[in-house]
């Protein structure tokens, strides 16, 4: 039976961890779920509003390499407390000193930086607390549980939003402020092991682009990030359209922000269905299956908001479905490929660049709406959607053209 250290039992550790990535994402969706009120309030632009949700990607990719590469050398808990103390303080400054694009930017970047030193170290501390395999089980539950965080970020945004959006900010910042201390105190101190291998330079990320199979699973991620980050930063805005379209009012519990919380309810099932699937058949084959089919939806939901909203409701949780499908597959492969001494620096390469994907997609949905006709426009919001599809669309055509010409060399 797989023990784990400590006095923590392996479901206690998974459940810990769990509710304090929840905790520590409070601020995840604040600015998403606010978008059409903050674009409108400090005159905004589709491209420019698109920049600030892309911005918390940016910060996360700047904070990814520092953050989770010195996990492979301190310990992970001081880590993961500095960074809910970095996501705090971007929620705080956002809610008391952001005026417009400038310094929106700023403070969503500190909230992404946060996130970079919360959720590949808490995976990490989850891992490296286990004697022994770690189950891609635990591993699925604590990358579907990003979800949750995103719907209960989405909840309190549209709970509180009646009282301003300032107010929305500073609650956000509430959730971090318990992580950091709960994860900080109910785990031993964990010193790296030691390794056979030197550790090298802290960026230095050429022995993980030489590992072909933890490639593969990165490359996987970074389409998947495309896909699903450009689709939760506007996903609220779009409901906020189709409900505008049909004269619709949803109130708080069917309003644009629960509409996108309860899309994203569902993300953490599909995520761990999607992994007990890749054990069960293979990883390669469900990962190319279920990118193949988001990446065919993605083309088609955005033309859908003149319909009904419960038909648009369920096209968008489907396709949510499929987008989250390989999430923990990907994810849990990258742990398995990782080379002993280098999984800190396999997880900053991972995340780096999945997060990077997620900083650009939102930017480019945003220029996509612009150019197409803006974002009254039925056919613009089709267009822009279909753009986070086609990287997976192009990525599973590369995969199967380098299968067809493996088979003719053999």
């Amino acid at each position: 039976m797989t023990r784990v250290a400590g006095k923590l039992s392996p479901t206690q550790v998974v459940a810990l961890l769990c509710v304090a990535e929840v905790l520590s994402m409070t601020g995840f969706a604040t600015y998403p779920a606010l978008l059409p009120t903050l674009r409108a309030e400090w005159g905004l632009n589709n491209s420019q509003a698109g920049l600030i949700s892309g911005i918390f990607f940016a910060g996360y990719m700047a904070a990814t390499p520092i953050l989770v590469g010195l996990t492979d050398r301190i310990d992970t808990r001081r880590i993961y407390l500095f960074a809910t103390l970095l996501a705090c303080v971007g929620s705080l400054g956002f809610a008391l000193f952001a005026q417009g694009l400038v310094s929106a930017m700023i403070f969503q970047a500190l909230v992404g930086a946060g996130l970079a030193g919360t959720y590949m170290p808490g995976l990490r501390l989850l891992t490296e607390h286990f004697r022994g395999a770690v189950p891609s089980r635990g591993v699925a539950f604590y990358t579907a549980t990003f979800g949750l965080g995103t719907t209960g970020s989405l909840l309190l945004a549209g709970a509180l939003q009646p009282f301003g959006w300032q107010w929305v900010f500073l609650a956000a910042a509430l959730g971090p402020m318990i992580a950091g201390p709960l994860v900080f105190i109910s785990f031993p101190p964990s010193p790296p092991a030691p390794s056979g291998a030197p550790p090298g330079l802290l960026f230095d990320f050429r022995p993980v682009f030489r590992n072909r199979p933890a490639m593969g699973y990165i490359l996987g991620y970074a389409a998947h990030c495309w896909e699903l980050f450009g689709l939760r930063s506007w996903l609220p805005a779009f409901f906020a359209f189709s409900l505008g379209l049909s004269a619709t009012q949803g109130g708080f519990w069917f309003g644009a922000a629960a509409l996108a919380a309860w899309i994203n309810l569902i993300g953490p099932a599909a995520s761990i269905f999607g992994n007990e699937a890749a054990v069960r058949r293979g990883r390669k084959p469900v990962v190319l299956t279920v990118m193949a089919a988001s990446g065919i939806l993605a083309c088609l939901v955005g033309f859908s908001a003149p319909l009904p909203i419960i038909i648009v409701f369920i096209l968008m949780a489907i396709y949510f479905l499929l987008v989250m499908g390989d999430s923990a597959a990907l994810t849990a492969g990258l742990v398995a490929a990782a080379e002993p001494g280098r999984k800190g620096a396999s997880l900053a390469l991972h995340s780096l660049m999945g997060f990077g994907a997620g900083f650009l997609a939102p930017l480019a949905f945003g220029l996509v709406l612009d150019l197409a006709g803006g974002s009254e426009s039925v056919i613009a919001w089709g267009l822009a959607y279909a753009s986070l599809g086609a990287w997976s669309l192009f990525g599973v055509a590369w995969m199967l053209a380098r299968r067809r010409r493996s088979a003719r060399v053999v």
